[in-house]
């Protein structure tokens, strides 16, 4: 495609160069180039990403034959000066592309919680139906029934279209993505045609980058008001939310596109009764608006029964029947770090989870205590160079629910450990625990959670989940938290 073709998609503040230079493909990555590159230098969003304009040299000398900029560097390779990269960034990726998200049915799913288990119940259904299905979300890409890991949850908008394009190249038709906050303020998926939305719920996370709660929120609700409004049958639009999140009305106001509610508390379209819960799964009834049924789940907590309610509601929209959907809920175990139970024949059980917001292990916690039978272990710890105002409250929450609590190290990063420690343990109410521990390393941690349990207790390692690294100051290592556990039970 010739890099002129891309300059015409913007009203651009000027050009320079040659605007019949060929171009072979889009990154933002200076060590991603490939020979024919397009590379766009994006500004700095401080803590978390570099300013890219630092690396046009290297990405020139890699390969990239072109630069969209929001400033000049001094580099001959021709030139696209724009206003704002990012949005640049998203309608060439788009356009490069020939528009994937046109050519399939793309269900988007944003919230604090809930997300990744809600695109994999889905997904489930829809494959069960005879679908060919996609997934994009936290543990990965899923096409053509592989997955392939990726390094942040909602991809850059080069990386999101190229992968949408196979998903529609190999007859794809369904994709299921988790949309991050930080995916929709940095316009990661504009130019995505979300065909429906589904909000899950809103608790206090990501502060270190959106600053407010308001801000976090707002941010959330670009997906719901850039729906459109669009009166063609073909081209129906669905907003499927949360009606018992406080944040509700909040988004069915800015909602561009038809409402959708289920709920447990209030009077939705889509409601589950009669919940049942047990260590081994959850029964309800669900009355919608395609009749009534009765569910089993083999997940449990209240939390997965509204996901499963929000998968429910997002699959009759698309003409799923109610069997259909009950039998996919029935054969569905559970999913890479949510809740999943790790069994090597020890006489108690442990749970490893991805919980590491406050909202997220309260509700596990809470769940954990509907059946238990003996004490709760917890081990858990706080990221690095993140949101430092709820760690106090998650160590608050972790000694209310539990008996014993462990706290370890999560992913670091730039912090000191011990800093992080510090600032959790100042939310432990030790009056409500057996016992509590400090213990910096989290393979040791879970060790000692391990060789203290006891016939019918519950072990919770929380916040990491489904990761298979560690992030400390100067390196990434390998870290799985179900391997370290097997590990401590052999041992």
């Amino acid at each position: 495609m010739k890099l002129r073709q891309l300059a015409e998609l913007l009203l651009v503040k000027c050009t320079m160069g040659n605007m019949e230079t060929e171009i072979t493909g889009i990154q933002m990555d200076s060590r991603k180039i490939e020979k024919g590159n397009l590379f766009i230098c994006v500004p700095e969003i401080k803590g978390f990403l570099k300013d890219r304009h630092s690396y046009a040299e290297d990405a020139v000398k890699n390969g990239a034959v072109a630069l969209v900029l929001e400033r000049d560097v001094e580099i001959d390779v021709p030139k696209i000066f724009v206003n704002d990269a990012r949005y640049a960034m998203s309608i060439i990726s788009s356009h490069f592309f020939t528009y994937p998200s046109n050519e399939l049915q793309l269900i988007g799913i944003t919230g604090t919680n809930g997300k990744t288990t809600t695109s994999y119940i889905i997904e489930k259904i829809l494959s069960d139906y005879g679908y060919q299905t996609g997934l994009m979300g936290n543990n990965g890409v899923k096409m053509n029934d592989n997955l392939y890991p990726t390094d942040i949850n909602t991809q850059e908008s080069p990386i999101l279209q190229k992968n949408l394009r196979k998903m529609s190249d190999s007859l794809t038709d369904y994709c299921v993505m988790e949309v991050t906050s930080q995916g929709l303020d940095m316009k990661r998926v504009l130019g995505c045609n979300f065909k429906t939305a589904i909000f899950t719920n809103l608790t206090q996370d990501h502060l270190d980058y959106h600053g407010t709660f308001e801000n976090y929120r707002n941010t959330k609700g670009l997906l719901f008001s850039n729906l459109g409004s669009s009166f063609n049958h073909n081209e129906r639009k669905f907003a499927v939310l949360n009606a018992d999140d406080a944040t509700f009305h909040y988004f069915k106001k800015v909602a561009a596109a038809e409402v959708i509610t289920y709920g447990v508390k209030s009077n939705a379209d889509v409601i589950a009764r009669n919940i049942n819960m047990t260590s081994n799964g959850t029964n309800f009834d669900v009355t919608s608006f395609k009749g009534d049924i009765n569910m089993d789940i083999q997940l449990v907590g209240i939390f997965n029964v509204y996901n499963a309610l929000a998968s429910i509601t997002a699959t009759l929209i698309e003409g799923i029947p109610l069997t259909s959907i009950k039998e996919s809920l029935a054969s569905l175990t559970s999913i890479d770090g949510r809740m999943e139970i790790v069994d090597e024949g020890q006489e108690f059980s442990i749970l490893v989870d991805y919980a590491h917001t406050p909202d997220a292990l309260e509700n596990v916690l809470k769940s954990i205590m509907d059946f238990s039978n003996g004490r709760v272990i917890t081990v858990f710890g706080c990221g690095g160079d993140r949101d430092k105002k709820k760690r106090s409250i998650m160590g608050q929450i972790a000694s209310s629910y539990s008996d014993i609590v462990i706290v370890t190290s999560d992913n670091p990063r730039s912090e000191e450990p011990t800093s992080i420690l510090k600032d959790i343990e100042k939310g432990i109410n030790q009056s409500k625990l057996m016992e509590y521990k400090i213990i910096e390393d989290r393979e040791e941690a879970i060790y000692e959670a391990v060789k203290t349990a006891a016939r019918d207790d519950i072990v919770l390692i929380a916040g990491k989940g489904h990761e298979t690294y560690q992030i400390l100051n100067d390196k990434t290592i390998y870290f799985d938290d179900k391997e370290i556990v097997k590990k401590a039970i052999s041992g």
